[in-house]
């Protein structure tokens, strides 16, 4: 089990996430609850919403957040802990991709 601390961003939103790759070599638990090849268990920290089903994300969080966990599953890899997932980058809607509230908006 892997996981990732993130920061969704689309137009106007800023979710921080948890993503956490499980699959059946996680253990007996993670077999039993249907993990058998690989996953990614988005958690949305603030709202206390999770699913594993990228489609699964409906009403206002749809757009954000299907479309970031769709991209997350397949870069999982390649991210870094605490990194932005653009949505509106992603879906070629602006040039570059969002800097962290981190850097724009320290706490």
């Amino acid at each position: 089990m892997t996981p990732k601390l993130l920061e969704i961003r689309d137009r106007g939103t800023h979710v921080p996430a948890l993503a956490v790759s499980i699959d059946g070599s996680d253990g007996y638990l993670a077999r039993r609850a249907g993990f058998q090849s690989r996953m990614i268990y988005l958690i949305m920290l603030s709202g206390q919403v999770a699913h594993y089903d990228p489609f699964a994300w409906g009403g206002s969080t749809g757009r954000t957040m299907g479309t970031a966990h769709r991209w997350i599953e397949e870069h999982f890899d390649e991210l870094a802990d605490g990194q932005v997932v653009d949505v509106q980058f992603i879906l070629g809607e602006t040039n570059q991709p969002k800097v962290s509230e981190q850097v724009t908006h320290p706490l």
